[in-house]
């Protein structure tokens, strides 16, 4: 794949056609460079065998303390993705951020990356943050998309940059922590076009919050209890998910997907739009009952799971490597599915096929999409490394994870305050939190590559 460098600068700029086949040309993935075992948590905590490995479907969990932040996240993915495929930092004219990690009430962390991309001669890059808990990264590339799409493109293409760290106060939360970012490059005759209508649900709720800014930990946590209610896919007759092929879900634990998501997928597959002929679509051997009761049942979510289960296997099962190793990374979960079937499914493989995603964020917001799978992935596969790189984690006691979270607490709204985390728990190349001064301004510095 050759990245298309359309424009130095957007002065003088006019596209002689309308893009087409607009979406992802390039991708990277950034996570820490340290997981703890969620089986030797189990024991760490004093909880029964399988209640993180099994009940919450989690193998590991990626961890991080006070040099990193998602600044630096930011930071390590963009210029990870620029380096990785030669990208001429002048080509980008828009960078959007999808992140629920907030360290500044005001400052957006688009604008720590934008240091890097002046040090080039570019400061006229569009786009700011989106936040809504999980979701905030699919709001990016939308408006990456639409911008591209849209008689305001200069010809540049865009940069789409989503990222968390996840973590909770000691208690039945913690281990659904995790942390990881993203970066795609956006732009024209992309070999993943997004196809143009999405599905979508939004409501005011308050399953999941961070109402308390002097703490990074959630107020509450009742994510498997959320439900996105219009999951439906795209608009029209004659789609169904029977014309996906690879299905991808926000996942924030394993679990969650395995439990909640094959059942609703099952669910569409067999139940017709048209409200008179629901009845027709029950599985065999489960009474009839309202619509709404039966989102809640148990017994018809296991005769789902049973029902899924060959098609969850080889399928969404592929789009969990980064799941089953990072955890949960909140607005890049969705996104490091993507790349875990892209790592997981060969080239040839995906050529023409139809990908899935579906996008939820507490609070909430939530939307279906599809990509089309249009042209060679062989070059993202590769730059990704997605596989050695997660095999490659550093699997520390969960003393450490524990200590790592204190670090981060000491850390947190904090002046005058350097970093006492080890640099060596810094991937070479990774940037780090350096310093935060009297006026809470906060200083990086980039580990040397090996």
């Amino acid at each position: 794949m050759t990245v298309p460098m359309n424009a130095s600068t957007s002065q003088d700029v006019a596209p002689a056609a309308r893009p087409s086949d607009v979406g992802i040309l390039a991708m990277e993935m950034y996570f820490p460079r340290r997981c703890i075992s969620e089986e030797e948590l189990e024991e760490f905590d004093g909880v029964s065998k399988g209640k993180y490995t099994i009940g919450l479907g989690q193998k590991y969990m990626a961890c991080c303390d006070d040099r990193e932040d998602i600044n630096t996240f930011a930071l390590t993915a963009v210029t990870g993705l620029i380096e990785k495929y030669n990208i001429d930092p002048k080509s980008i004219g828009r960078i959007d951020v999808g992140t629920e990690t907030i360290i500044d009430k005001s400052k957006a962390t688009k604008t720590a990356l934008m240091d890097y991309f002046a040090d080039a001669g570019n400061t006229d890059v569009e786009g700011v943050d989106s936040k809504n808990a999980c979701y905030g990264s699919t709001a990016a590339l939308f408006n990456a998309v639409n911008w591209v799409e849209s008689a305001s493109w200069d010809g540049r293409n865009a940069i789409v940059v989503g990222g968390d760290i996840a973590i909770y106060a000691e208690g039945s939360g913690r281990p659904t922590g995790g942390a990881g970012a993203f970066a795609i490059l956006i732009g024209p005759n992309a070999p993943l076009p997004l196809e143009p209508i999405h599905g979508t649900h939004m409501a005011n709720t308050y399953d999941f919050y961070k109402p308390k800014l002097g703490s990074e930990y959630p107020e509450a946590f009742r994510t498997k209890h959320a439900k996105a209610k219009k999951a439906q896919g795209l608009s029209g007759p004659a789609f169904s998910l029977a014309d996906v092929d690879f299905p991808v879900f926000h996942s924030p634990y394993g679990k969650m997907v395995r439990r909640r998501t094959p059942p609703r997928v099952q669910r569409l597959h067999r139940q017709p739009r048209r409200p008179q002929v629901r009845e027709r679509a029950r599985p065999r051997g489960v009474a009839a009952q309202p619509y709404k009761a039966s989102l809640t049942d148990k017994n018809l979510e296991k005769t789902f799971m049973a029902i899924a289960k060959a098609d969850y296997d080889t399928t969404v099962e592929k789009g969990m490597r980064c799941a089953r190793r990072c955890g949960n990374m909140y607005t890049a979960s969705l996104y490091g599915g993507l790349a875990s079937l892209l790592a997981s499914v060969e080239p040839a493989e995906l050529k023409g096929k139809r990908i899935s995603m579906f996008a939820f964020g507490s609070g909430i917001a939530s939307s279906f999409f599809t990509i089309k799978v249009k042209g060679d992935t062989s070059e993202i596969r590769a730059k990704l490394d997605l596989v050695a790189r997660l095999e490659s984690m550093k699997l520390v006691p969960c003393q450490e994870y524990v200590d790592a979270l204190t670090l981060r607490e000491k850390n947190h709204n904090a002046g005058s305050y350097v970093p006492e985390g080890s640099l060596e728990n810094i991937w070479p190349g990774g940037y780090y939190l350096e310093s935060i001064d009297s006026k809470y301004r906060r200083k990086y510095a980039r580990r040397e590559k090996a």
